[in-house]
């Protein structure tokens, strides 16, 4: 049995903490939220939320389910766990579309019960294939009338700027987001607004005016603070706002609508319908031969082979791609037909770090990783060429992701690589496949070796030495 272990990105709220006991999730609810959560439970909200399937579990139990741990607090609950954890910054653009709307959904279904959200975190949603579900039980307190919603700010900064700067600029907010973490400043977006694109009602009232106030002197800052504190907004006026937030957001669509270099990939490659069927059938064959509950697919394109994966006996397919085209077919295949699929913004050359305080609050991609299987499908070329990643580390991080997997080698004399190769020097000795099948077999061996193009493309399924 595992020790008990804090969840590092849960300091922050004094309400209450995140525990992990082996494969278990608790959070405690301390004596200064024990009256709020009361409260909201008596509505019947969280047995509603979580019964639409819109807020996570919770099951009360025992307080020495948590050993010494939660002796202080009033309550722990424990919640399911969620199979794997994102953050906003690797969202695409319907992803972080479809957590705002979902945030404004649970909050207008909590103002029906005379229940309000104490902030308006990105990070209190996860997803489930591309469904959100709003994780922080502890958010939801009593509502007070005619308070101002005290979490605009913060709605706007981590949800609303971001889908801007892609609906208004087409600049995509990943890397930004990354750098930040608390999203975009409404300064910021306001200084890269044309003036045209800021004189919509909307825009002036949520951009326009928060860079105002944020901007303003020390008096008007305080001013502005005191008005927060005592100001009245009736309540019907704040399920106002959320509604047009609401209705506003939904209608939001990226800018640059043509389509990206992988974003057509699947019906643009180069393979015959002969060798996408052979290729698909070996996954299917990898699927059902080591019954991975979750696959990770590395260049998931409009993920394709995640549908096959799962199709074939995968319980859930994580995507990962650099093309924001790309993951917004997978997110929406994800979305029409029902997958289990996650589709995630990702550079594997500059993979997600450690972030935040002590750098643990928000955990880095190897941290995370948790696949039973992966597939690297038309992706270790780009790169081994593209970006100089030695052949040997590359095959020894893909490994290193999961006990097996499947892995695509594409050899020089194909026109994709011919292409990666077209403007730079051949320096790049190393990329054979009699290298590649060496550094997959020091660290384990190949199971399956099989030819899928007649440009000599081949899927090598590997299984990896026990640790």
């Amino acid at each position: 049995m595992s020790p008990i272990k804090a969840e590092a990105g849960s300091f922050r709220d004094p309400s209450g903490r995140i525990y992990i006991k082996d494969d278990q999730v608790f959070r405690t609810i301390m004596p200064v939220a024990a009256d709020d959560y009361e409260a909201v439970r008596a509505t019947g909200l969280i047995e509603e939320l979580g019964d639409r399937g819109w807020l996570i579990g919770a099951t009360e139990v025992a307080i020495d389910a948590l050993e010494s741990v939660a002796t202080d607090a009033s309550y722990v609950v424990e919640h399911p766990k969620i199979p794997f954890i994102s953050y906003p910054y690797e969202w695409p653009f319907p992803a972080l579309k479809a957590a705002a709307l979902h945030h404004l959904d649970v909050h207008l279904a909590a103002m029906e019960k005379g229940v309000t959200l104490s902030d308006a975190s990105a990070y209190n949603i996860q997803f489930i294939g591309t469904q959100p579900i709003f994780i922080d039980l502890l958010s939801l307190r009593p509502y007070q009338d005619g308070e101002i919603w005290g979490g605009h700010r913060q709605f706007c900064e981590q949800f609303l700027n971001p889908l801007l700067l892609r609906a208004k600029l087409g600049l995509v907010h990943n890397h930004w987001y990354r750098g930040t973490q608390e999203g975009i400043p409404a300064a910021d977006l306001r200084r890269m607004l044309p003036l045209r694109k800021k004189l919509s009602r909307n825009v002036l009232l949520h951009v326009v005016a928060q860079s105002a106030l944020q901007n303003s002197s020390a008096t008007q800052a305080k001013n502005s603070e005191q008005t927060i504190k005592t100001g009245r907004l009736p309540k019907a006026s704040m399920v106002r706002m959320l509604e047009g937030l609401r209705r506003w957001i939904s209608t939001m669509e990226p800018a640059d609508t043509g389509k990206t270099i992988w974003q057509d990939y699947a019906n643009a490659h180069s393979y015959s319908d002969e060798e996408v069927r052979t290729k698909q059938n070996l996954i299917a064959e990898f699927v059902r031969t080591t019954s991975p509950q979750t696959v990770w697919d590395l260049g998931c394109n409009s993920g394709d082979y995640s549908q096959v994966a799962i199709d074939a006996g995968a319980k859930r397919s994580i995507g990962f791609d650099v093309d924001q085209g790309a993951l917004e077919a997978a997110f929406a295949r994800g979305q029409a037909d029902g997958l289990d699929i996650l589709p995630l913004f990702f550079d594997a050359a500059n993979p997600t770090p450690n972030q935040g305080w002590n750098q643990a609050e928000r955990q880095g991609m190897s941290e995370r990783a948790n696949a039973d299987g992966i597939m690297a499908l038309a992706f270790i070329h780009h790169l081994a060429i593209a970006r100089n990643i030695p052949l040997d580390d590359l095959v020894g991080w893909l490994m290193g992701l999961a006990p097996t997997g499947v892995i695509e080698f594409v050899p020089k004399e194909d026109p994709m690589v011919k292409q990666l190769l077209r403007l730079r020097e051949d320096i790049f000795p190393d990329y054979t496949l009699d290298a590649f099948r060496h550094h997959i077999t020091k660290r384990g061996r190949i199971v399956q070796d099989t030819q899928v193009s007649a440009a000599g493309r081949r899927l090598i399924q590997f299984e990896r030495k026990p640790t």
